[in-house]
């Protein structure tokens, strides 16, 4: 971002807004900064280009974008920041009490004198006061809770009606005499919302205050009337919408924050449910996920939550709104990654170690535009402890790749009902949530026809960066090709869902190796995250080598989600086209015949709820599972009672399936 030839650059961490005389210099000492606390950031009238920062010192700077886009996004990320760290001021500066808002009788020996007299704490230019002297009842009548109350419902009337407006410009065609695109009209929604923000930001400074204040000025015996639920920050965060304005009953509180009731007895069963694949039918759920529409209408949720989190901050107990989830587990997801079994199997046909890497790194690499979805940065439910996922994938033999074959067979069709059980190779998987805190899960698929089995564990870690999160997966996994006695170890790539206020997407970041000890082939692959300026989405580039002749014996480039290359060292070329590969679709059993643990019937009603877009029912839903988990691990803990998995035990440091293949296969069974 310029202006006039400086060049600036934000400093979230430090709230800073330095700037420098040109951007070769930016690596050095800044020229100058602007300290955002107080400070008020808005889009200018003049153009669509242009926006102010004008800071608490009276300095104001007017700075340009490129274009509409990136002024919304500078606005954003800046409003993000100085909000975070004026709220930050008002925490660890309270209120000098000489200048407070007092609730002590006439009698109150408060100086008038000291009320005048300005506050040499910078902090106090964010506190609520007054340099002239006012009444002290006159005070008392200004802060009484009815008086707040109203206050807020006018506030809460405000906000409704901004949101009419928001939507009845968006519903303006998109082009005409009157456009939705119109400057002016933009220029209206930015300004409406930047207010209500504004406007938020005083009530809660007042609000706080008033608080404090109850708590130290209050004669002995007096009972405080709360105007918000006495419940942490953390219990907040960990619920993931926190109350835009204190409320002292309403629907949104119910759902939302943490209730410490006693842990209730669960009458569903933990035991292990036992599977009867005659039972699994071809997956009919076509669960498309629409675009993020609510996103303008939550706004307001997403601003508060993001304004109590500070980078590079820990998200593992933080849980997003519920309208950007997707209509899944995080358990179903890694299933999905299986959606071209044919490619797995195929890894195993291959007739020289060369060529089974090759195989293994070319399904690893189409695996991960199906497993997610699309390019909307939607979330999976987050599993429940105890939860599980079963499936398998019928694959008809002719369609896995014989030994001597090299081409990826791309124009195949998905097997057909008729095709008999005998013609076909079942690959079964089974997942399940093995921790919650840190939230682990562990999957396991194999195909005893083929001598092939994957073992798998997956720590997910969530960090606040900004405008974006990243999720970084923490584990590996194993591919056993027992015919060969050789096991693949592989890694994940990170995932970063980007302008969570804007129109949220995801990418895939991160280097990741797979390696083979046995034969001492390797693969180190880079998944590009794109530049701030320039470069393309979803690069990924890699190469295989022989780690004993170090030789590459493959180069690859594309997109993840679109084209691959592989180049082999003889300079032979082959595309394989994701989008043109067959999905085989997963055999899943009904959720009527599905043990209560089992991730569809767990989270049947949720799914159902945002199906019918019905955000509210879907909070409460979701809510109640997670209570229930909080509460039956608080029961453990008092009883001093273990969490017993079913499927996956704990061995060093990761997890391992309690009946893999290799087991039967090295016993002869």
């Amino acid at each position: 971002m310029s202006r006039s030839g400086l060049f600036f650059v934000l400093n979230n961490e430090a709230g800073l807004l330095e700037y420098f005389v040109n951007e070769q210099s930016k690596n050095q000492k800044p020229r100058g900064t602007v300290q955002l606390a107080g400070a008020v950031i808005s889009p200018s009238d003049e153009d669509s280009h242009t926006f102010t920062v004008n800071a608490a010192s009276g300095e104001l700077y007017k700075l340009r974008a490129s274009d509409t886009k990136e002024r919304q996004h500078w606005v954003s990320r800046l409003q993000i920041c100085t909000q975070h760290h004026t709220e930050a001021i008002g925490k660890n500066n309270p209120p000098l009490k000489s200048r407070s808002f007092s609730l002590a009788s006439q009698g109150s020996g408060s100086s008038p004198g000291c009320q005048r007299r300005p506050s040499q704490n910078a902090s106090s230019f964010f506190n609520i006061g007054h340099h002239r002297a006012v009444p002290t009842g006159r005070k008392a009548q200004m802060l009484q809770p009815d008086h707040l109350g109203e206050v807020r419902e006018m506030m809460t009337r405000a906000e409704s009606q901004q949101r009419e407006l928001m939507r009845s410009i968006e519903g303006l065609p998109s082009s005409g005499h009157f456009s939705s695109l119109d400057q002016d009209l933009l220029m209206l929604k930015a300004t409406s919302l930047a207010t209500m923000n504004c406007l938020n930001d005083c009530f809660h400074m007042l609000y706080q205050q008033h608080t404090a204040l109850q708590k130290h000025s209050l004669p002995l015996g007096v009972t405080i009337n709360w105007l918000e639920p006495k419940s942490l920050l953390s219990e907040h965060l960990e619920n993931g919408e926190a109350p835009r304005f204190p409320v002292e009953e309403s629907k949104e509180q119910d759902l939302l924050i943490e209730t410490q009731g006693e842990p209730e007895s669960s009458q569903l069963s933990r035991d292990p449910v036992d599977i009867d694949s005659e039972e699994e039918l071809e997956d009919s759920c076509e669960l498309t996920e629409d675009d993020l529409g609510a996103v303008e209408e939550q706004r307001s949720v997403i601003l508060h939550l993001l304004s109590q989190l500070k980078l590079g901050m820990d998200l593992t107990r933080v849980v997003l709104p519920t309208f950007i989830l997707e209509k899944r587990s995080l358990l179903e997801m890694y299933a999905d990654f299986l959606s071209h079994p044919d490619l797995f199997l195929s890894i195993s046909g291959g007739s020289t170690p060369e060529a089974r890497m090759l195989r293994f790194v070319e399904y690893y690499l189409t695996s991960f535009h199906e497993g997610r979805k699309g390019a909307l940065a939607k979330k999976p439910y987050n599993p429940i402890i105890g939860e599980t996922f079963h499936c398998s994938w019928r694959v008809p033999k002719d369609h896995v790749q014989a030994p001597q074959t090299s081409e990826t067979s791309q124009d195949q069709t998905p097997p057909q009902e008729d095709t008999t059980d005998k013609d076909c190779y079942t690959v079964r998987f089974v997942a399940e949530q093995v921790s919650h805190h840190p939230p682990v899960s562990g999957f396991y698929a194999e195909c005893p026809e083929r001598k092939m089995c994957v073992n798998a564990h997956v720590w997910t870690k969530s960090k606040f960066m900004g405008m974006s999160i990243g999720v970084t997966m923490v584990g590996e996994g194993v591919l056993h090709l027992l015919e060969y006695d050789e096991e693949y170890t592989f890694t994940l790539p990170c995932a970063y869902a980007r302008s969570i206020l804007t129109v949220p997407w995801v990418e895939l970041g991160g280097k990741v190796n797979v390696n083979c000890l046995k034969t001492g082939y390797s693969a180190a692959i880079t998944f590009h995250t794109k530049p701030f300026y320039g470069g393309k989405l979803h690069r990924v580039t890699g190469e295989v080598k022989h780690n004993v002749t170090n030789t590459v014996v493959c180069k690859i480039q594309g997109e993840w989600n679109s084209i691959l290359e592989f180049t082999s060292s003889n300079g032979d070329t082959r595309n394989v086209d994701l989008t043109k590969l067959p999905v085989t679709r997963k055999r899943v059993r009904p959720v009527e015949k599905q043990g209560p643990f089992e991730s569809r019937r767990l989270w049947s009603h949720v799914t159902e709820a945002l199906m019918t877009k019905n955000i509210e029912k879907a909070t409460e839903h979701k809510r109640a599972l997670e209570e229930r988990q909080r509460a039956e691990e608080r029961h453990r803990a008092e009883t001093e009672t273990p969490w017993e998995t079913k499927h996956f035990s704990k061995e060093g440091d990761g997890w391992i399936y309690n009946r893999p293949l290799w087991k039967s296969w090295s016993s002869g069974l």
